[in-house]
C-alpha cells in the first residue's frame, strides 16, 4: 500500500512535470537563432541601459527567449519572432547574420544611431517580417530595393531626422532613386518615410496607388514633386486610405484631383506647408465625410470655405492658418455649425484676410482651440465667450477688436492655458482682487490697455506661465517683489514700453529665455541673469553700474543683448570670449570709456555690434576683422583716433551698415572699403579725414541714397529659443548728411 502511495506519487510528479513543460511556450530558443543574436550584439554599442547587456551575459543564461527585447514562438522550436531594440541609444554595424533569423517577423531598430550608413540590403532576405521600424536610427543613403523582397509586410517606417536638427546636417541623408519596389509590398498597411528625399521620383503616386490595402500614407517633408495625375492613376486610386500625411513638399493643387477620387474614408488629411499658389479649397473635400482632421496650413491658399464643409459631421481639428483666406466669419461658422458645431475641437483661421465681427460660437459645445489671430476682425468680444467651459486656447490677437474686457469674459474658463489679445484696442478692467478661475501658461497682451494703470494683480495667482508679454499696456507703477517669485519657469518675458519704476528683483530663470524689459523707467544695478538669457534687452532705462559686471559670466548663452540708452560705466572688460553665441551687441548711448579690448574680436557670431555714443578712445583692435557675419557696425559719437583700417573693407564683406560718425580717424579713406559691395550705409562724417576719394565709391550702388536728409534702414533676423518660440528683431540705422559743411560733394560721394 506504501509501494502504491510512493509510486502514484512519483507518477502524479513526472505528468506534473510534463504538463509544466508542455505549457512553457518554448524549451528555449534554437542554437542558430542564439549565435545571430550574439553576432548582433558583437557589432552594436550602446549606453549602460541598453537591452543588449542582458543577452548572454552569464553562462547559464543561454536561453535568448529570456533576452530582453527577444520574442519567441509559442511553439516548442525555440524560434525568434520579434526583436525590440528601439531607443536604446545603440550605435555600430548590423551584423548580416541577422538573416539567420529567418522566423523573425517583427524588427524595431527605431531611435538609436547608426551613423548615417546604409539601410543594410540583406534585411530584404527576411522574408517573413511583418513589421519593420527603422525610423530615426540615422540611416543614410539610398534605400535598397531589396526591401521589395518583404512581401509580407504590413508595416513599414523609413522616416528620417530632420537636417535642419541636426549639428552638422548629415552628408549622406536617406534618399531614393525610385520606388519600383514598393508595390511588391501588396500587403502593405502603414508607410512612413517622412524626411526621406524623394524629389526625384516623379511617379510616386503610382506606387502608392498600387497598394491596395494601405491605410496610412505618411510622406512628411519628402520634397515630393507634384504628380502627373492620369485617368489611370485617378481609375486606381485605393478607397482604403484612412491617413494621409503629404506636409511640407512641393506639391501643387494637381493633389487635389487625386483627393477627390475615392478617397471618402478619409479620417485624417494633412497637406500643409505645400504651394497650391491661389487655388481655392476644393468643395470635393466635403465629400469626405469621415474627415476628422484638416491641415491645409500655410498652403497659399484662397478664397473661403466651400458650402460643402457642412457634411463634415465629424470634424474635429480644421486648421486653415496662414493663407490668404477671405470672406466673414460669420459665413465660416455658420457653414461649420450645420453639422460639426457638436464635434469641432480645433479651429485655426489665423494669418488670414477673414473680416466681421466675432460671432457667438458658445455652440460649438466641444470647442477647446479657437485661433483667430491676425485677421481683419473687429467689434466687441462677445461675453458669451466666457461660457466656453471646453476652451484651452484663445488667439485674437492682432486684430481691430475693441471694447473692454472684464472679468464675465472668463467666468467658466477654466482650462484656458492659452491667450493671446495682443495688438487690439481693448482695455482690460478687472476687479482688483479678482481671481481667475485658469491657470495660463502664456499669457499675451501687448498693447491692451489695463485699468487701472497699476501692475496687474491677478497675475500673482498665476503659477504656470513660461510665456508673458504685457508690453505697451499703459502701466504706471513699481514692479511689486511678488513678480520676481513667480519667474522661475519663464521662457519670455516682455514688459517692455511701460513706465514701470523701481528696481528689478532677483530673476529666477531656470531655461533659456528671452527678457525684454526696455522702455521702462528701471533703475539700479543690472540683475545678475545673464547667465540664463538667451536675450536680454535692458535698453531705455537708467539702470547703472559699472561694466565690468559683465565678466561675472562664463561661457554665456547670450544671443542678443542690448544695454543701450542707460547709465552703465566704466572701461568695458576685456572677457568677450566668453560670449560665443552673440549675434546682436548695443551698448550705445552709455558712459563707457578706455579702449575698445581685443576679446571683442573672439564674438565669431555677430552679426550687429553698436558701440555708439560713449567715450573709447586708441585704435580699433585687428582682432575685430574675425567677425566676418558683422552687418551692421556701429562706432560714432566716440574719442576714437586712428587711420581708417584697411581691413574692415578686406575682411568684412558682409557690411551694410558702417557708421564711424564722430570720431577722430585720420589720413585718406582706404580703397579697400570698395570691397564692401552690400554697403547702405557708410558715414565718415565728423572726422580728420583728408586726401582724395576713392573713385571706386562710385560702384557701390546700394548706397543710401542722395537727397534723404535722415536715412532709416531696418534689418532684422530671428532669435530662436526654444523649438516652437522665435524673436523678431529689428536693426534699425539712421544716416544724418553733414550737408554745407562737407568737403567734398554729394556727386563725388556717391
Amino acid at each position: 500500500m506504501v509501494e502504491a502511495r510512493c509510486c502514484f506519487k512519483l507518477l502524479y510528479a513526472i505528468v506534473v512535470v510534463v504538463l509544466l513543460h508542455m505549457s512553457s511556450p518554448c524549451i528555449g530558443c534554437s542554437e542558430r537563432d542564439r549565435q545571430a543574436l550574439l553576432a548582433l550584439k558583437q557589432g552594436l554599442v550602446g549606453d549602460d541601459g541598453d537591452r543588449l547587456l542582458s543577452w548572454g551575459r552569464e553562462a547559464q543564461n543561454k536561453n535568448c527567449c529570456q533576452w530582453e527585447g527577444v520574442y519567441c514562438s509559442s511553439n516548442q522550436t525555440g524560434h525568434v519572432v520579434k526583436l525590440d531594440l528601439g531607443d536604446q541609444s545603440l550605435q555600430g554595424k548590423i551584423s548580416p547574420k541577422l538573416v539567420h533569423l529567418q522566423h523573425l517577423e517583427y524588427l524595431n531598430l527605431s531611435f538609436n544611431n547608426f551613423g548615417w550608413s546604409k539601410i543594410p540590403d540583406f534585411i530584404g532576405s527576411l522574408s517573413n517580417l511583418i513589421y519593420l521600424d527603422l525610423s530615426y536610427a540615422n540611416f543614410g543613403g539610398q534605400i535598397p530595393n531589396q526591401l521589395g523582397n518583404l512581401t509580407h509586410l504590413q508595416y513599414l517606417n523609413l522616416s528620417s531626422t530632420s537636417s535642419s536638427d541636426i549639428r552638422p546636417p548629415p552628408v549622406n541623408s536617406i534618399h531614393a532613386k525610385n520606388l519600383n519596389w514598393l508595390p511588391n509590398l501588396s500587403g502593405l498597411k502603414h508607410l512612413d518615410l517622412s524626411y526621406t528625399n524623394l524629389s526625384d521620383i516623379v511617379g510616386w503616386l503610382e506606387a502608392v496607388n498600387m497598394l491596395p490595402k494601405l491605410t496610412n500614407l505618411i510622406l512628411w517633408r519628402c520634397k515630393l514633386p507634384p504628380p502627373i495625375i492620369s485617368s489611370v492613376s485617378l481609375m486606381n486610386s485605393s478607397n482604403s486610405l484612412v491617413h494621409v500625411d503629404l506636409g511640407l513638399n512641393n506639391l501643387n493643387s494637381s493633389i487635389f484631383q487625386w483627393l477627390s477620387g475615392t478617397h471618402t474614408n478619409l479620417v485624417y488629411l494633412d497637406l500643409s506647408y505645400n504651394n497650391f499658389n491661389g487655388s481655392s479649397i476644393p468643395a470635393s473635400f466635403g465629400n469626405m465625410s469621415s474627415l476628422a482632421h484638416l491641415s491645409l496650413y500655410d498652403s497659399q491658399l484662397e478664397g473661403g470655405i466651400p458650402n460643402s464643409f457642412a457634411k463634415l459631421c465629424r470634424l474635429r481639428e480644421l486648421d486653415l492658418g496662414v493663407n490668404s483666406l477671405s470672406g466673414q466669419l460669420s459665413d465660416f461658422v455658420e457653414t461649420l455649425s450645420k453639422c460639426a458645431q457638436k464635434t469641432l475641437e480645433s479651429l485655426d483661421i489665423s494669418f488670414n484676410n477673414i473680416s466681421g465681427s466675432l460671432p457667438d460660437l458658445t455652440n460649438f459645445l466641444s470647442l477647446k482651440h479657437l485661433l483667430l489671430q491676425d485677421n481683419n476682425l473687429s467689434g466687441r468680444i462677445p461675453k458669451s465667450i466666457g461660457q466656453m467651459s471646453k476652451l484651452e486656447t484663445i488667439g485674437f490677437g492682432w486684430n481691430s477688436l475693441e471694447g473692454v474686457i472684464s472679468e464675465t469674459h472668463f467666468s467658466k474658463l477654466s482650462k484656458l492655458s492659452y491667450l493671446s489679445l495682443s495688438s487690439n484696442s481693448l482695455l482690460l478692467n478687472f476687479s482688483f482682487d479678482w481671481i481667475p478661475p485658469f491657470q495660463l501658461q502664456r499669457i499675451q497682451l501687448m498693447s491692451c490697455k489695463m485699468w487701472p494703470s497699476s501692475f496687474p494683480k491677478w497675475l500673482q495667482t498665476q503659477k504656470n506661465y513660461i510665456w508673458l508679454d504685457i508690453s505697451d499696456a499703459g502701466i504706471s507703477d513699481t514692479i511689486p517683489s511678488w513678480f520676481w517669485d513667480l519667474s522661475q519657469k519663464l521662457e519670455i518675458m516682455d514688459i517692455s514700453h511701460n513706465q514701470m519704476r523701481g528696481t528689478v528683483g532677483n530673476i529666477r530663470l531656470e531655461f533659456t529665455a528671452g527678457l525684454n524689459l526696455s522702455w521702462n523707467q528701471l533703475e539700479g544695478p543690472i540683475p545678475s541673469i545673464l547667465s540664463k538669457a538667451s536675450v536680454l534687452d535692458l535698453s531705455h532705462n537708467n539702470f547703472s553700474g559699472a561694466a565690468s559686471f559683465l565678466c561675472e559670466t562664463k561661457d554665456s548663452n547670450l544671443t542678443l543683448l542690448d544695454l543701450s540708452s542707460n547709465h552703465v560705466s566704466g572701461e568695458l572688460p576685456d572677457c568677450w570670449i566668453h560670449f560665443k553665441k552673440l549675434v546682436f551687441l548695443d551698448l550705445g548711448n552709455n558712459y563707457l570709456f578706455g579702449k575698445i579690448p581685443t576679446t571683442i574680436g573672439h564674438l565669431f557670431s555677430i552679426k550687429t555690434l553698436r558701440l555708439s555714443n560713449n567715450r573709447f578712445v586708441g585704435e580699433l583692435p585687428s582682432q575685430l576683422k574675425n567677425c566676418t557675419k558683422l552687418t551692421l557696425f556701429d562706432l560714432g559719437e566716440n574719442n576714437l583716433s586712428c587711420s581708417i583700417p584697411e581691413w574692415l573693407g578686406a575682411s568684412l564683406p558682409n557690411l551694410g551698415i558702417l557708421i564711424l560718425r564722430g570720431n577722430q580717424f585720420y589720413r585718406s579713406i582706404p580703397p579697400q572699403l570698395c570691397h564692401l559691395t552690400r554697403i547702405q550705409i557708410l558715414d565718415l562724417s565728423m572726422n580728420n579725414i583728408s586726401g582724395t576719394i576713392p573713385k571706386c565709391l562710385n560702384n557701390l550702388i546700394v548706397l543710401a541714397q542722395k537727397g534723404n536728409s535722415s536715412r532709416i534702414i531696418q534689418h532684422s533676423y530671428t532669435v530662436q529659443l526654444e523649438v516652437s518660440y522665435t524673436l523678431d528683431y529689428e536693426e534699425e540705422a539712421s544716416l544724418t548728411w553733414k550737408g554745407a559743411d562737407i568737403s567734398i560733394s554729394d556727386d563725388e560721394f556717391l
